[in-house]
């Protein structure tokens, strides 16, 4: 197995991994709290969390996605966007556009599997009949008018940017171009700027040690944004134990699905663990606000900078994918791994014309 093959395996591996754990416990920690999440932790017998979660009965905790059912990756929009970046970058590469992203959410994505910014767009989309516009052509209206709503700034677009830094390893600015592009649809300032770090972040940990792939991605944001700051914020609590906390009571007037908050968790678990797969999800999940997207976030991280993800993670959801975008119902994970594999390898053949 190729390196670049390896590193995609992980990524993948990792960000369903995480994407599952975080997956039973999400509607609670969005809806009841981090105490709430806490308790049930506890009562399950899984704090540390370090392993998939268990279940006991609780209106917010569905049985299906916790350990004691588990046969397969349950179907979560964090993967389903993660596939769709695929497709798209399998169809267009490098020259794909907005335009590109819209027409791909039309024809795949179905309306009720999408929240907040992205359930706006789709709707802006749908009401200027953007569904009639033919490959090639312009929608005959300003994309814009999708990314003016009120959540433009939440995490959406962060959780659909990973796929762009695995197929361009080393490559980072142009991975931050392509989550651009994707993210321009259903978000704007700092909604981007959460996009174009993890895209950015994955393409140079390829490259570079962690510590070094971190100032690289940064370095892809205003130096003043935000989202530089919720990043500098995560990475300055890296070791401490209660950086979950100091997180949550730095963005305590947020919603749980901003992108600052969750952009700052995510890297202060990520590089508190770089040596533990385990503990850097868990903690990624305990640590409350969009569980399944930090999870799934962090998951995909430590694949493409650490070793072999322990199989008992791997091996409870048997390889198997689920989805729920039009006529894709499962994948397998060695499927999405060659196809990713195949785009990787065919940019790099591009980018080495440039």
């Amino acid at each position: 197995m190729s390196e670049l093959e390896t590193r995609i395996r992980r990524a993948w591996q990792g960000r369903i991994c995480g994407c599952q754990l975080g997956k039973p416990v999400e509607l609670l920690s969005m809806f009841d709290g981090h105490a709430a999440l806490s308790d049930y932790l506890r009562e399950v017998g899984a704090a540390p969390l370090r392993d998939y979660i268990g279940y006991r009965p609780h209106r917010r905790v569905n049985p299906d996605w916790c350990r004691e059912r588990l046969t397969r990756s349950e179907a979560d929009d964090d993967i389903n966007y993660s596939v769709l970046a695929l497709i798209l970058l399998e169809q267009s590469g490098l020259e794909m556009t907005t335009q590109d992203v819209a027409r791909a959410w039309l024809k795949l994505l179905p309306a009720g599997q999408t929240f907040t910014a992205e359930r706006f767009a789709y709707g802006v989309l749908l009401a200027r009949g953007a569904e009639r516009f033919p490959e090639g052509a312009a929608p005959g209206f300003d994309l814009a008018a999708c990314s003016d709503n009120p959540y433009s700034d939440w995490i959406g677009a962060q959780i659909r940017a990973d796929v762009y830094g695995w197929v361009l390893p080393g490559r980072p600015e142009l991975a931050a171009e392509l989550a651009r592009r994707d993210a321009a649809l259903s978000h704007r300032g700092e909604g981007v700027q959460g996009a174009v770090f993890v895209a950015a972040l994955g393409a140079a940990l390829a490259a570079q040690d962690p510590q070094a792939a971190l100032a690289t991605a940064l370095g892809q944001l205003p130096d003043d944004s935000e989202a530089a700051a919720a990043v500098r914020f995560g990475r300055e609590r890296a070791g401490d134990p209660d950086g979950g906390a100091a997180i949550r009571e730095r963005y305590a007037a947020m919603s749980p699905v901003h992108t600052l908050n969750n952009l700052a968790i995510v890297v202060w678990a990520l590089y508190s663990h770089l040596d533990d797969f385990g503990a850097a999800i868990g903690e990624a999940v305990a640590a409350g606000l969009d569980t399944d997207c930090n999870g799934a976030t962090v998951g995909a991280l430590w694949g493409l900078q650490g070793g072999d993800i322990p199989s008992a993670w791997t091996a409870p959801w048997n390889g198997r994918v689920g989805l729920s975008l039009a006529g894709h119902d499962e994948v397998s994970l060695d499927s999405l791994v060659a196809r990713t594999v195949a785009v990787a390898e065919r940019l790099g053949r591009v980018s080495a014309t440039d």
